[in-house]
């Protein structure tokens, strides 16, 4: 089955539509100030939830959430100026009781996500503060976050420092998602992104030995090159995520769709996702959230995987309180991200061009 058709399938079968779960999200995890609060981590807030929250606004064409997301972020995160500085990547309680920024260095996913949604946003909405602003950040995230790796070449660090010790350099792969980068070099064609785009794939399938996503892994220089990937959990489902929402036709999907598979044939014979993957592929934690089975649905879907979808969206329709309209029982704020990113772009709220350019329902009709 086509991947279209298997989208209209899930849709037929969504227990509610996109905009509300964004709108119960909304109520569940922004305060009025309009920062975005993971409870279940003592209310903190990172740069990431801002980022994807700028994105989700610009999906749900909701303007004045945008601004307020990205007026909190400035003002909190960056000193009030993300064309001056990389955000905070994390802002919460301190020991002395004080709101503050816990953590000043950066995270380069937040970091890439918020430069592209910026410069999406401008072209969305004509507004040309959103594209000098995207623009200015992503020069910054190019400056400070992108390091050549020898033998490697050139790849995005998780954050400017602390993640390379000696000739070893740590990277997460969930940080680099390829359509996002793609997108960088459509707006930004004299940066780096080219380059980083194609080396997304040898990271991905380098970190995925026995094809599942690892959270972190270490390329190690000197003689030659080695690679050590770690546990594939919470970081890692997202590698599935934005490889399953790769256009059809974006360069070396069906690679990276490769080197993922040891996910797809656990999934054929086992209903939950892994919450845990060792390194060797042995599973240690075989009970994954809900967001773990709405995070998997582009990615089987791009498999044309029909009936390992219908188990999934199966699962993450029981999952559905009808009184909070979230996800899961309680409803946890990383859920509900993946959950956003998944469903929204079964119900084609939003999907990326071969070039990465997103292409918006609100705009397209």
């Amino acid at each position: 089955m086509s991947v279209f058709l298997m989208a209209l399938v899930y849709r037929s079968c969504a227990a509610q539509d996109w905009q509300s779960l964004w709108k119960s999200y909304n109520a569940a995890f922004m305060d009025k100030q309009v920062r975005v609060i993971d409870h279940s981590a003592g209310d903190r807030t990172t740069s990431e939830g801002q980022a994807y929250g700028m994105f989700f606004a610009l999906v749900a064409n909701d303007r004045a959430r945008f601004d307020g997301l990205l007026h909190w972020t400035e003002q909190n995160l960056a000193q009030g100026s993300l064309g001056e500085r990389l955000p905070a990547w994390l802002w919460g309680r301190g020991a002395d009781n004080s709101w503050r920024v816990l953590d000043a260095n950066s995270a380069a996913d937040a970091d890439l996500w918020m430069a592209y949604t910026l410069l999406e946003a401008g072209q969305a909405w004509k507004e040309p503060s959103y594209t000098k602003l995207g623009m200015a950040l992503a020069r910054r995230i190019a400056e400070e976050e992108v390091v050549d790796v020898p033998g490697f070449g050139e790849m995005v660090e998780p954050g400017p420092t602390g993640f390379r010790h000696g000739d070893t350099y740590r990277f997460n792969p969930s940080y680099a998602p390829l359509q996002v980068i793609l997108g960088l070099e459509y707006f930004m064609p004299a940066g780096p992104w080219k380059k980083l785009a194609a080396n997304v794939p040898a990271l991905i399938k380098d970190s995925a030995p026995h094809g599942f996503a690892s959270d972190w892994t270490d390329l190690q220089t000197g003689d030659r090159l080695t690679v050590t990937p770690t546990i594939g959990s919470y970081d890692a489902i997202r590698v599935y995520l934005w490889a399953g929402m790769l256009n059809p036709v974006a360069p070396q999907r069906e690679e990276i769709l490769k080197s993922l598979s040891g996910m797809e044939n656990y999934l054929r014979t086992n209903p939950t996702p892994p919450a845990k993957v060792r390194p060797d592929g042995g599973i240690e934690d075989p009970r994954g959230p809900v967001g773990f089975f709405a995070a998997l649905l582009p990615y089987v879907s791009a498999l044309g995987d029909e009936q390992i979808g219908k188990q999934l969206m199966s699962h993450v329709e029981s999952e559905l309180n009808s009184q909070t309209g979230l996800y899961g029982k309680p409803a946890q704020y990383y859920d509900q991200n993946l959950a956003l990113f998944a469903l929204g772009f079964e119900e084609r709220q939003f999907s990326f061009n071969s070039n990465g350019t997103l292409q918006l329902k609100w705009l397209i009709g």
